[in-house]
């Protein structure tokens, strides 16, 4: 089988409980029919490898004693068990999936048992999040929405270019890529001069993010210092954070994002492990003014990893493609936003999401929002075919994408997809 030499970076939670089969793919609809609960596989080209069925060969010192962790329906207990725990699972597969390797190569009742296609598999949230923080990493972003709101030479707040600024955000409406999203209703106030409205949002918008999960969690009470960092940091997944920019802009003041970001996120369920993307990290960027010694690492952990936002009206036969970016454009990294975000004693438990902020580069091209694209509805982006947007409209899909390439090497990170479904009645 080629698909046994290629690269094992991605973990997924799938469920095969309604499969698509034809062909050789008639195997995997008799397994998914027979198992169809949910449970923990790994992308290998087109198909998706079931651990249930190979936990067994996980014979290594750590998970040896913890193979039941490939029987659970999400990654949390896996992520729990830490960094020696995913090295050892990573060297485990690769050695299994490697050419010269016989133990699946050569037992085709194993393969066939363990093998699903990729079309062939539901995919669902890869872990049940107890919390879920965004923060607001891009200097270019924070500098446009700045400069927009507050004039060029008032764009970054005082405290900007010193700690990791974030909020918390909703658990409970992060969704997983395919899931629509409704346009949210809410208060707006479109005429400063006049009262707030009530309605559905007329500025509804994409943000281009990536997120991390949080592997092993801290005591409360307990800071995890920065040079440890790392070692709590699982994985990463796609994330488009849908902002009513609308209800957002009149309710933030003096508490920040409320109802116009938590009515939906929506994130990929591939989540790249750590390990596959250090031959992608790149230096960090130059911090001036250097943060205080507790966020100070000099280590590589930012990531070159290209990202890329479509957009698809209901009317339109191709999608568009309206931003093209990379995560390597962030200002704060992930290992500084965990340190800040437990230096006062906060606990993080498994399968806790950590979210970027929207994603920006320097160029009109590679602004990660609609906000951003249209400069705040000033202009309209051209979709082709004589379509046009400022915000997003009912029936609009957007597609994010992302991956790191390097000496023929390619990781993909799926797709994180959403449809905008009409608001309800009020």
């Amino acid at each position: 089988m080629e698909l046994l030499k290629f690269a094992v970076w991605l973990l997924v939670l799938i469920n095969c409980s309604v499969v698509v089969a034809d062909g050789v793919g008639v195997h995997s609809l008799v397994l998914c029919a027979d198992t169809p609960k949910r449970r923990i596989g790994v992308a290998i080209g087109d198909q998706i490898l079931d651990l249930s069925v190979i936990l067994s060969l996980f014979q290594g010192p750590v998970m040896a004693k913890h193979q039941d962790v490939f029987q659970q329906p999400t990654l949390n207990a896996f992520m729990g068990l830490g960094y020696e725990a995913w090295k050892e699972t990573r060297s485990t597969l690769q050695f299994l999936l490697s050419a010269n390797e016989s133990t699946l190569r050569d037992d085709w009742t194993l393969r066939r048992r363990a093998f699903v296609p990729q079309s062939a598999a539901i995919m669902h949230l890869p872990a049940d999040i107890g919390d879920y923080t965004d923060f607001y990493s891009s200097r270019d972003h924070a500098t446009n929405v700045g400069t927009m709101f507050r004039g060029k030479e008032n764009a970054l707040m005082p405290n900007w270019l010193r700690l990791p600024v974030g909020y918390h955000g909703r658990a409970s409406s992060v969704v997983v890529s395919g899931t629509p999203i409704r346009r949210p209703l809410g208060q707006m106030r479109p005429d400063q001069t006049k009262p707030p409205v009530f309605g559905p949002s007329k500025q509804l918008d994409i943000e281009l993010e990536m997120a991390f999960f949080v592997g092993r969690g801290n005591l409360l009470g307990e800071l995890i210092p920065i040079e440890k960092a790392h070692e709590h940091i699982f994985g990463m997944v796609l994330m488009n954070d849908w902002s009513a920019r609308d209800i957002q802009a009149w309710e933030y003041v003096p508490l920040g994002p409320f109802l116009g970001k938590n009515f939906g996120t929506t994130i990929s369920p591939w989540v790249v492990s750590m390990e596959a993307l250090l031959p992608f990290a790149e230096p960090n960027p130059i911090q001036d003014p250097q943060p205080l010694p507790y966020l100070q690492h000099e280590d590589a952990y930012t990531f070159n990893i290209n990202l890329f936002v479509s957009l698809k009206g209901h009317l339109m036969k191709k999608s568009s493609n309206i931003c093209t970016s990379n995560f390597k454009y962030m200002y704060w990294t992930m290992k500084q936003q965990l340190a800040h975000h437990t230096v006062n004693g906060c606990n993080i438990r498994p399968g806790d999401l950590l979210a970027s902020g929207t994603i920006s580069g320097p160029n009109p091209e590679s602004f990660g929002s609609m906000l951003e694209l249209s400069w705040r509805g000033s202009k309209s982006i051209d979709l082709g075919g004589g379509e046009t947007r400022t915000f997003l409209r009912d029936g609009d899909e957007v597609t994010i994408t992302g991956h790191c390439e390097r000496d023929g090497y390619r990781v993909g990170f799926g797709s994180c997809t959403g449809v905008i479904l009409p608001a309800l009645q009020h």
